[in-house]
């Protein structure tokens, strides 16, 4: 498996893979990799890529003032050695100061599907994202990129990002992995106790029990209550529809429902598509 850290390094590799005609697969990450991200590793091996490039990378730009960017969890060692077992043929190890040169002054923006839920609540998140996904299809040139369903708004501006933009590449969106007690995978649960993660649990469990065909207020307030007598704060609990992310006004077919929730100081997200 090939490291790089220096973005014209694995610019030039990519590039020359491409014109060898390798079909490359991507996988963006932030680090602290678990098994969520394995299985978009695996999802790209399966989808036939003959190089999947990693990108192990905590993007300062889409952390607001206030949130966990100095302290969010981070082990290379460990990352490097899960995307090896599991068929990644390079990884990407980025310095902020080698993304972002000195006077960095460019930024992608997206102002439609990134208005409401997680883009309202932290204001500047998807441009970052939007800014360091350009920046790393310019890198790698994908044929294909692999995302997860987890931050599912993130993956529909991603998608609107590629389709606007004309990047020649295919966004593939794989499933949710979650803990055998249902709790999703992410790197942040790593800051619960034991009785956080028990607490957790309700954000699974309310969105399992969304009763087809209610109005998406009685699912909501349900969902609200349910997490509350958890000892959770809710964020927001929103239905909306899975392509445009405008409101739904019934829990239907093609419909999302998605939670972000507080639990102590860490902030979850979660969804479940009807």
């Amino acid at each position: 498996m090939k490291t790089f850290r220096e973005p014209k390094k694995l610019q030039k590799w990519c590039r020359e893979r491409k014109l060898e005609g390798r079909k490359i697969a991507l996988v963006p990450t932030m680090g602290y990799l678990h098994e969520g991200h394995v299985s978009l590793i695996e999802k790209a091996r399966r989808m036939g890529a003959d190089e999947i490039v990693v990108s192990v990378f905590v993007n300062p730009v889409q952390f607001g003032p206030n949130e966990d960017y100095a302290k969010y969890p981070r082990d290379a060692r460990a990352d490097y050695a899960k995307c090896r077992a599991a068929g990644a043929t390079a990884v990407f190890f980025p310095t902020p100061e080698n993304m972002y040169l000195d006077r960095h002054s460019v930024y992608v923006n997206e102002e439609d599907l990134s208005k409401g839920l997680c883009g309202a609540r932290r204001p500047g998140h998807f441009r970052g994202v939007c800014t360091v996904v350009a920046k790393l299809f310019n890198l790698a040139h994908p044929d294909f990129a692999v995302f997860g369903q987890k931050d599912y708004q993130q993956a529909q501006v991603i998608k609107r990002m590629v389709r606007d933009l004309n990047f020649d590449l295919k966004i593939v969106v794989a499933p949710i992995v979650r803990e055998p007690s249902g709790l999703a995978r992410s790197s942040r649960n790593t800051y619960l106790s034991a009785d956080g993660r028990e607490r957790a649990l309700a954000i699974s469990r309310s969105l399992k029990g969304i009763r087809i065909g209610r109005t998406a207020r009685a699912e909501s307030a349900r969902i609200r209550r349910e997490l509350e007598a958890a000892g959770l704060v809710v964020d927001y609990v929103e239905f909306v529809d899975g392509e445009t992310l405008e409101p739904a006004k019934t829990a239907r077919k093609g419909v999302t429902a998605l939670v972000a929730a507080y639990c102590g100081r860490t902030r979850l997200i979660d969804n479940r598509v009807l």
